[in-house]
């Protein structure tokens, strides 16, 4: 199959599959006597899980990881698992500074007064003083 229909049987952009293969995550295709790419199945299979992987967020370094204990079925697993309670780490921080990013914007949503003039916004100028704050020079 050449790249436009791996890209729809798997849903990633050719530009995408491109940039995976020049990352080293999928094998280079074969090449037709026109001098397109030839993909089979191995690339269909392999993409598949990549993009799972990314579903999950899995960063490419740690998809390359796994990709290599696919390759190495014999080797322990320990690592996998390792991998996986990191990125379950990397995602409940994600989860806490989203909750927190929330209770910020609840709160900010509070300083609305609906039908009132911009000027007269509660939103605005809190974020106004926030942005205020941050470039505000430190005080000896």
């Amino acid at each position: 199959m050449r790249i436009g229909e791996l890209a729809r049987a798997t849903g990633v952009d050719t530009e995408t599959i491109r940039y995976y293969e020049k990352a080293g995550l999928l094998p280079a295709p074969a090449r037709g006597s026109n001098g397109y790419r030839i993909y089979g199945t191995e690339h269909l299979e392999r993409l598949a899980f990549v993009r799972h992987c990314r579903a999950l967020d899995i960063p490419l370094a740690e998809i390359r990881r796994l990709l290599e204990f696919l390759l190495h079925p014999e080797t322990d697993c320990t690592d996998v698992d390792r991998l996986i309670e990191t990125q379950l780490e990397r995602v409940r921080a994600r989860l806490a500074s989203l909750q927190a990013l929330e209770r910020q914007l609840s709160a900010l949503r509070g300083r609305c007064a609906t039908g009132r003039l911009a000027g007269d916004c509660g939103i605005l100028r809190e974020l106004l003083a926030a942005a205020q704050e941050e470039v505000r020079p430190e005080r000896p």
